[in-house]
This record gives structure tokens, sequence and C-alpha cells, in this order.
């Protein structure tokens, strides 16, 4: 099986490919749309800042790729971020493969949220085998609105997406290359989905 981890300006790619490792998987990192189109799945991880993010997916053309990829993809963090419509971070038109909009966390919270934090109310083959309510780490300033694709719920003020599912489409807010135990088991199940 071949996995694929996007390439682009955004961290994090070290430890989702550490993660995988753990789990027996190898994984290719590439910003080469054929590589990526050729994959079995592909993973779209991220750090970083939305509209930057965005800039390199254009001048790669994966802005044009991403949205039309048919093997399971799933993004992580930012990736989830930029698989919506529209971030505030930077202005940002992003995929819209998601119909939501990404707001910045109210400034009366601190902000980013850096730590663990409960999932609720799961919705997905991705979460097969978990404890209720497991936790899993977040270290974000923005986040998803809620909305028919959301299949977890986070709260840090308001409730939002913790995890959105919209076809082959799969994205966490929450990483799960740093969620332990809880986190290896959704990358087995993202890798296991058909």
């Amino acid at each position: 099986m071949k996995i694929a981890i996007v390439k682009y300006n955004a961290g994090n790619i070290r430890s989702v490919s550490c993660a995988l490792e753990r789990i027996g998987i190898s994984a290719e990192v590439s910003d080469d749309p054929e590589v990526l189109a050729a994959a079995d799945k592909v993973i779209f991880p991220g750090v970083g800042e939305a509209s930057t993010a965005m800039a390199y997916l254009k001048a790669k053309k994966l802005d044009l790729l991403i949205p039309q990829l048919k093997q399971p993809v799933l993004g992580i963090c930012l990736g989830l971020q930029l698989m919506c419509r529209h971030s505030e971070e930077g202005n940002a038109d992003c995929l819209n493969i998601f119909d939501l909009d990404v707001k910045r966390f109210d400034d009366k919270l601190k902000v980013p949220q850096i730590g663990w934090n409960d999932l609720t109310d799961l919705k997905s083959d991705l979460f097969k085998g978990l404890p209720e309510n497991p936790y899993v780490y977040f270290v974000h300033g923005y986040y998803a609105e809620l909305g028919e694709n959301t299949i977890a719920k986070a709260e840090y003020g308001l409730q939002y997406s913790a995890a959105l599912n919209k076809g082959n489409f799969y994205a966490t807010q929450f990483h799960p290359e740093k969620s332990g135990s809880v986190g290896e088991t959704i990358l087995r199940n993202f890798i296991e989905l058909k």
C-alpha cells in the first residue's frame, strides 16, 4: 500500500512520518501531483499559517489536485482548516471541500489552545475501538464551525468541529500523531479505510 504525505511549507510532517513508522507504515513525502494522485491514501498535515500555506499549494497546483483526489485523504490541524471554505487567518480562501468557515478563538480565551481535550459525539469508523470521550492533543488558535460534516466535537469556549468527514475526505483539528495510543488507533483506522 502506498501512503503519501503532502509536502508544503507547514510543519509536523516529520512527526506524522514517525507516528506512521510506529504502527509499521512507511510513507512518501511529496508535493508532486502524480505521486499524490497515485497513492492509496493521502495525509495532509500542517502546522503553520493559512494564507502562506495556500500560496504554496497554489504555486504547486495542489489546490486543484487535492479536492479532486478519490482515495481516502486525512487532513490534520492546519490541513483540516485548509480543507474548509475560508479562514480568518490571513483572510484566506481555502480548498472548499468542507462548506465551513474557520474562525479565530475569542481573545478572552488563552489562544492558542494547547494541550489535551476530550472528543464528544464521535460519528465515524475513524474512531472505531476508542473509549467514550477520548483525550487527544490540540494546538490551534483557529477552529472550524460545526456543520453537517462534523464527526467529532470539542469545546474550548464554544463547541467546534474536532473532526470532519465528507465522502473520501477526513480531517482532524487535533494531532493524532501526538495523541498517544488514541491517535495511533485513529491513524490505523484511517489506513484500514476502504
